[in-house]
């Protein structure tokens, strides 16, 4: 990235463009109560700053009324079609008859397996009507979002679906997480702040050693806009029970966020925790 981009991006947000700035989110907020109790330790005693709402999920609610009694949290809406467990499942909003295309015969969203087939026959217009129920579900609870990101899509080159999100970001007044470099420099073209790197999903970092990566990657962080999507949760039962083959990244991320290394890293860098 250039140091002009970095530059813009950070004048248009009020730093100096050798700022060095990082957005830490935690999402998937509301899958379940391990990853809620999670959060809610990180966003009062950790280092972390913001939080996405998984609204179709059975502890959405949970996670909800926290954010009406703290309304000063920063959180975006994690906008939700792939229910991935296979013992811990979740549908849509919208009344399923209205999003056939979302499903399974089950009446619950395809899992992470089964995304390639399910984005290749995909109906955009209710692809839109389930992302529109989430965001009002959200706004009729009198929440105030920050922003729109995702869940698990891995939607690649798939413009016309990035298009759907762009769009409800627009039309809603929230930022939009940005993965790629092409939509990265085609919205700073257009003057609008954005990070200036492709954001990084925890899921995709070796799991041994995660301390001492993201130590390593605080002490590197470029200057410009970063962002970092964690996946914080306790290593309880239930989260266990739910995925067992995690590795156990979210209490490792956990663990990072919550440990003075990391508010020591931050401080001895100079670097911006930021939100949306």
């Amino acid at each position: 990235m250039s140091t002009l981009t970095n530059s813009q991006t950070n004048r248009l947000l009020g730093y100096p463009a050798d700022a060095r700035l990082l957005i830490i989110n935690a999402d998937d907020f509301g899958m379940c109560h391990a990853i809620n109790e999670a959060i809610l330790r990180a966003l009062q005693r950790g280092v972390l700053r913001s939080t996405t709402l998984m609204v179709p999920c059975p502890w959405a609610l949970h996670a909800m009324h926290f954010l009406s009694d703290h309304p000063e949290v920063p959180f975006g809406i994690h906008l939700t079609v792939i229910s991935e467990w296979p013992n811990y499942r979740w549908g849509p909003v919208t009344s399923k008859e209205k999003v056939p295309a979302l499903i399974n015969q089950a009446g619950y969203f395809h899992t992470f397996e089964q995304m390639p087939e399910f984005l290749d026959g995909v109906r955009l217009d209710q692809l839109e009507l389930e992302f529109r129920g989430q965001i009002e579900a959200v706004l009729a609870a009198k929440l105030k979002p920050t922003h729109l990101d995702w869940h698990s899509l891995r939607i690649g080159n798939r413009t016309d679906i990035f298009d759907v999100m762009l769009g409800l970001a627009r039309e809603y007044g929230l930022a939009l997480r940005l993965a790629g470099q092409s939509w990265i420099e085609k919205l700073q073209s257009e003057g609008l702040p954005t990070n200036d790197y492709d954001f990084l999903d925890s899921y995709l970092l070796d799991p041994v050693n995660r301390s001492a990566i993201y130590g390593k990657m605080l002490h590197e962080l470029p200057a410009g806009l970063s962002e970092w999507a964690i996946h914080p949760g306790l290593d309880d039962a239930e989260l266990l029970a739910i995925e067992p083959d995690g590795k156990h990244i979210r209490q490792t991320d956990f663990d990072f966020l919550m440990s003075e290394e990391a508010k020591d890293i931050v401080k001895e860098e100079g670097i911006i925790l930021l939100d949306y």
